[in-house]
């Protein structure tokens, strides 16, 4: 049966990895399995869905913050802690003959569990958590179809358990635009230095991160190697797939000179970690047997639903659209790696597609000059300007400039030509694109007044924050960044104020804006200690003293420090790097 897209269009998206699904309207379920006339005359009737489906109005109001998927479902501690007690029923069977393909894609999850069977304290909290809610379920199988069958078909090939999709929900709900405010990206949540070590190109034009098609190939990847490292351990994998491997290792080695056990369940942890892997097999018990869970699976057929197309080189997005006869916005969304309006010049040139879409697409190609994939434009150079302002113009990058003209250097001559590629259609048409989504998501209806902040040179999240009043973390969120993320120059933000933090307008930044005073210089800050943290280096990363900390804290010289553990300090915003 087809995806219904129209309903997707309003779950599928969120520009950031910390939106609510607990406010969302309960979703439509997919429809049942049917016969064969029946199930051609239905996908013929989706592919109007799928033209139709992604209007801009589902997609303004599906772009928000989407956060971590446990606390977005709005239980609060004391609601999940009346059920935790509860008896849970482990004697239900998989139905049906094991040996048979199954006509669900989820019976297909659930025969690929691999992982024993637990009931502890802490998986007990996490399924109290999702047990009953509805709404999150619905919404999840419908961001999650386009993509699962691909997924699982790869978690299968690997021989891994499928309990790796829980896993996925974890991280990211299945929204392909997630973006943490620890600088993760895309269903599997890679921070970059992880994507990069795993094969993730991270440029202009394309984030492998938000690629679902490499980013799967690169987590299978990684958590293979995790699992190898702790001997087949999927627990321990998976905790480090979350805290990092030497995380892991140190909080092994601190048990074992405790003359304890290592196993995840007797590891002391960060905090985040010690519930991630309760999580996911709380996930796992939903996903097996939603019944006991007062939980209704959309049912999502066991069949592929797209197609994986290479192109050969770069192409316009919008021609593609066109030839796909999709929406822009449904290109996007199965392709969310591609930043800008075209596939990026040295590649991948792959684009996904719905099956029902790909053979007309690649029938339509075959038709077109492959010189015509992406428009050239000849620009004749004027005084004074430079590659900077012609790569502007053109919405491409100052290196593609450089490179496609055989440029060394950024010195250029008026009346000299060079030749750009440019997109076919208005920047506007390329609806999600970085520039698109960035303009839906700062002009979203919040709470307070909102101001637009010029960023000057020097300036730092922390001290932007500070000077209106608002958290840094959500100061980046509302920008779609993290606030480990460099600002530019003239880059303009968006913030939301109460209504006594000053009028409306453009505000711009100026050196002596009320931020000299000492008590505005001062902030608190709530620090969470990493593996290898001692007193010493974290004074130094904050420009105070060790004896300081010690006050402020009540700690002595000779505790040794937690990962996880918190701890207060007061810093002088001045004094900060912006790589803190």
């Amino acid at each position: 049966m087809g995806i219904n897209w129209r309903v997707l269009g309003f779950t599928l998206l969120g520009a950031t990895a910390t939106a609510s699904l607990g406010g969302c309207a309960t979703l439509g379920a997919h429809g049942s399995s049917s016969t064969a006339a029946e199930q051609k005359g239905t996908e013929e009737r989706a592919h109007a869905e799928w033209i139709e489906a992604l209007d801009r109005d589902a997609l303004a109001a599906a772009l928000g913050d989407a956060g971590d998927p446990g606390a977005r479902v709005g239980v609060t501690a004391r609601q999940a802690q009346n059920d935790i007690d509860q008896p849970i029923d482990f004697t239900a069977a998989l139905p049906g003959d094991p040996d048979a393909r199954p006509d669900d894609l989820w019976e297909r999850i659930r025969h690929g569990f691999a992982l024993p069977e637990l009931d502890n304290r802490r998986i007990r909290e996490q399924r109290q958590i999702f047990t009953g809610r509805e709404a999150f379920f619905n919404a999840l199988a419908q961001r999650a179809e386009p993509y699962l069958y691909h997924i699982v078909e790869e978690i299968e090939q690997r021989d891994m358990p499928t309990e790796l999709v829980a896993l996925a929900i974890v991280e990211s709900a299945f929204r392909p635009f997630a973006y943490s405010h620890g600088q993760a990206a895309g269903i599997w949540q890679f921070i970059p230095s992880t994507g990069q070590a795993f094969g993730l190109e991270m440029t202009y034009w394309y984030d492998g991160r938000r690629d679902w098609v490499a980013a799967t190939t690169a987590a299978l990847d990684y958590l293979e190697s995790l699992a190898e490292m702790f001997d087949g351990d999927w627990l321990l994998a998976m905790a480090a797939y979350n805290a990092g491997q030497g995380t892991v290792r140190a909080a092994q080695r601190r048990a074992a000179n405790a003359g304890q056990e290592t196993d995840y369940w007797s590891l002391r942890l960060p905090a985040e970690t010690m519930a991630y892997v309760p999580r996911i097999l709380a996930l796992r018990d939903i996903l097996e047997r939603p019944q006991t869970y007062r939980v209704s699976l959309p049912t999502i057929p066991n069949e592929p639903h797209i197609r994986i197309v290479d192109v050969g080189r770069q192409i316009d997005l919008g021609l593609a659209a066109e030839l796909a006869d999709l929406s822009m916005e449904t290109l996007y969304t199965l392709n969310p790696g591609y930043n800008r309006w075209a596939t990026a010049p040295d590649g991948p040139h792959r684009l996904v597609l719905p099956k029902e879409n790909a053979e007309r697409f690649e029938e339509a190609l075959a038709e077109k000059d492959p010189d015509d994939f992406v428009e050239w434009r000849r620009h004749e150079v004027s005084s004074g300007e430079t590659l900077s302002h012609i790569a502007r113009q053109y919405n491409v990058s100052v290196d593609l400039v450089r490179q496609i003209n055989d440029l060394n250097g950024d010195m250029l001559r008026a009346g000299d030509h060079l030749y750009v590629p440019t997109s076919s259609r208005p920047e506007g048409e390329y609806a999600l694109s970085a520039a698109n989504r960035l303009q839906r998501l700062q002009q979203r209806n919040r709470t307070g007044q909102r101001r637009e902040h010029v960023v000057q040179s020097g300036e730092t999240f922390w001290g932007i924050a500070r000077r209106y009043n608002v958290g840094v973390r959500e100061l980046a969120a509302w920008n779609g960044m993290a606030p480990g993320d460099t600002l530019r120059p003239q880059q303009t933000l968006v913030v939301w104020v109460s209504g006594a933090s000053g009028s409306g307008g453009l505000v711009q930044a100026s050196s002596g804006a009320g931020g000299n005073q000492p008590n505005e210089r001062l902030q608190a800050v709530t620090y969470t200690v990493r593996s290898g943290d001692s007193l010493a280096r974290i004074a130094q990363r904050f420009n105070v003293s060790v004896r300081d900390i010690k006050r402020w804290n009540n700690v002595s010289a000779e505790r040794y420090l937690q990962p996880g553990e918190r701890l207060q300090l007061k810093v002088d915003v001045t004094r900060q790097s912006s790589n803190i």
